[in-house]
């Protein structure tokens, strides 16, 4: 067993985008658990787009100099309650740290689907599946043959969006990615079916092309002119559900392109943001939703992962530059396919 913890700690502040000497590790012995807690080891990492915002001098933003938060994945390897059993295999928040004490109400215990792998919990099953799921469901309510339009479509949400939707039957379903490669992942893999390259035009234009018919949802995950562009594509009661604004994370203060907001009264449509903490109690059924889709092959999941702790930053970095198709999860080495 290891007697040495890593954590990540971030040390400044960044104006734009991030680089790794916004971040360090700090080593310090394996910490021991106190009465009523219990040592994880981690498996699994998530790196998230709002971990940039936090990055900044906001309210709730990481603190300077100590370990930053975030969801993962370990296993119990010392424990001083009854209710955390060694072996056992949990979900938290204390997240860019190689161990850590949790007590048994900050983890959830999760259940063990055959032919489901961990990494699941991290994007289909976790809070990324959650928010394209609560998107679809609960904010857009989504009608059988409704035609979808949705940004960073080839991120985690987006990914997860567009198979959700296939499987709730929507119409057709139009994305933005940064790349061909993007692209045709998404209409040969995903279900997408139509994609444009948002670096190719303006994104008036190019959805205009995917989607001659208008469309009757949005699902924003990068704000600036391709929500004023979907604002003009929106038919009659139309809805935006408002995920993540990936446009202005490292631009702030950038002027955004502005729409015609007699559109939103005309043409009845409604706009609403959430925040998928808010609908924890919609987990179970997300289980119900796609944990059959996974077994069957009907559902697949799209993931990058990334292997070893010492990347984490660089896989974060990664991701913020868009080069991650679907979930992007760091995976601790123990926990990788061996080498045949």
């Amino acid at each position: 067993m290891n007697t040495t913890a890593l954590t990540v700690h971030q040390i400044a502040r960044p104006h734009g985008f991030p680089t790794a000497e916004h971040f360090s590790f700090a080593e310090s012995p394996l910490p021991e658990p106190a009465v009523g807690s219990a040592l994880v080891e981690n498996l699994y990492w998530s790196v998230d787009p709002y971990h940039r915002e936090l990055m900044d001098d906001v309210p709730g933003g990481f603190a300077l100099d100590a370990p930053l938060e975030g969801r993962a994945i370990g296993r119990v390897i010392a424990s001083r309650t009854p209710h955390l059993v060694e072996g056992e295999i949990v979900f938290h928040r204390q997240g860019w740290r190689t161990h850590a004490v949790v007590a048994p109400e900050e983890v959830r215990r999760l259940p063990r689907f055959e032919r489901v792998p961990l990494t699941a919990y991290l994007s289909t099953l976790g809070g990324t599946g959650l928010t394209a799921y609560v998107g679809l469901t609960r904010i857009a309510r989504l009608q059988e043959g409704e035609d979808l339009f949705v940004s960073a479509a080839a991120g985690g949400v987006g990914t997860a969006t567009g198979r959700f939707a296939r499987l709730l039957g929507a119409g057709r379903l139009v994305g933005s990615a940064g790349s061909a490669a993007k692209a045709d992942h998404l209409t040969r893999e995903v279900g997408y079916d139509a994609v444009f390259n948002y670096h190719d035009g303006p994104a008036a234009d190019l959805l205009g092309k995917a989607a001659p018919g208008g469309i009757d949802v949005f699902v924003d995950n990068v704000g600036g002119e391709q929500l004023a562009a979907a604002v003009g594509a929106l038919r009659e009661f139309g809805r935006i559900v408002r995920v993540g604004t990936i446009s202005q994370y490292n631009t702030p203060g950038v002027s955004q392109p502005r729409f015609d907001y007699a559109d939103i009264v005309e043409k009845s449509i409604r706009m609403e943001g959430f925040l998928v903490s808010n609908y924890r109690e919609v987990q179970e059924e997300l289980y119900e939703f796609a944990v059959p889709h996974l077994q069957s092959g009907r559902l697949a999941l799209d993931e990058t992962v990334v292997d070893g702790f010492e990347h984490i930053v660089d896989a974060f970095l990664g991701m913020l530059r868009g080069e991650n198709t679907g979930k992007i999860i760091v995976r601790d080495r123990t926990e990788a396919p061996p080498v045949s």
